[in-house]
């Protein structure tokens, strides 16, 4: 039910038979941050669904970078994907009839947003952020909201410029390699997401922390929490405008439908656990957008 409105908008009339016609393949974008493997296998029964639910063949790509997503989504040889608030943005201040915005991720508690957290080795005697002053700290990459764009403006504003502030400003590429960096002792201290909820030594209910802490390649109990951001609005899954309208309306409806039909599979698209996929509109993101504006002029 909570899809009718959605479907009651579509215009089309195709039947699925007829859209498979008019598109020959569906190629899905993933966002880094964890590895090209896990990305791949935590999204297979995804790819697998969209691939039946379309008839085509589905394929999912795993760039090194946000902006392998970004430039394929620009320029048409992406057809969706879920991204980070600030992709989307930079997405749509370059072109905005390149995608269409479909959900977002609901989180247990009914919230649609999450956390950038700061965080150190728990043996570093870091307990806060001020102890980080003078050290090397990690962001993720210049693309990732809560891995750069909302952390940064939200210390730069307390503390000044950050390379003055800490000992030295690195990116690390994304949200795993700043966790692992952070556990192995190559950066003091960093910033990664989490939605806040649950258990820390769980890395919470979702985010890159969990995944991580999945994955076995940390021990939450190792690391300490040394900071938290603002609430930022969870990232849209997006689709390709130029889709036929159906196309667009059967992997939305198939998504917003997930945690109904395969919870496990929803899991692996979440980073973890959530309670669902939920429509998402521009106003979301306008203080992103103004934030992304402020950057991109720098």
């Amino acid at each position: 039910m909570k899809y009718l409105l959605l479907a009651l908008a579509a215009t089309t009339t195709l039947s699925g038979a007829a859209a498979a016609q008019e598109i020959k393949e569906f190629n899905i974008g993933i966002l880094g941050g964890e590895n090209a493997q896990d990305r791949m296998t935590s999204n297979e029964c995804y790819r697998a669904a969209i691939e039946a639910e379309l008839g085509v063949p589905v394929k999912v790509f795993t760039p090194a970078d946000y902006d392998g997503v970004i430039q394929g989504l620009l320029g048409g040889t992406l057809d969706m994907a879920w991204l980070g608030a600030s992709a989307f943005a930079k997405i749509h201040l370059t072109d905005p009839n390149a995608v269409d915005l479909a959900l977002t991720k609901q989180n247990a508690d009914g919230s649609t947003g999450y956390y950038s957290i700061a965080f150190a080795r728990k043996d570093s005697g870091i307990t806060k952020i001020e102890d980080a002053k003078g050290k090397v700290f990690a962001f993720g990459e210049p693309n990732s909201t809560s891995g750069y764009l909302v952390p940064a403006a939200e210390l730069m504003a307390t503390y000044g410029k950050l390379e003055d502030y800490f000992g030295e400003v690195k990116f690390s590429g994304g949200h795993e390699q700043t966790i692992v960096g952070v556990a192995n002792g190559d950066f003091a201290a960093g910033v990664s997401w989490a939605d806040g909820l649950g258990n820390w030594e769980d890395g919470y209910n979702s985010g890159a922390f969990r995944k991580a802490a999945d994955a076995g390649l940390v021990e939450m109990n190792d690391l300490v929490e040394i900071w938290k951001s603002k609430l930022i609005p969870e990232g849209p899954m997006v689709v390709r405008k130029a889709l036929p309208q159906d196309v667009k309306d059967k992997v939305t409806k198939l998504t917003a439908d997930l945690h109904e039909t395969d919870k496990d599979c929803a899991y692996g698209v979440a980073a973890g656990e959530a309670k669902d996929f939920v429509p998402v509109t521009l106003d979301a993101y306008a203080g992103i957008l103004e934030a992304r504006k402020l950057q991109d002029a720098q």
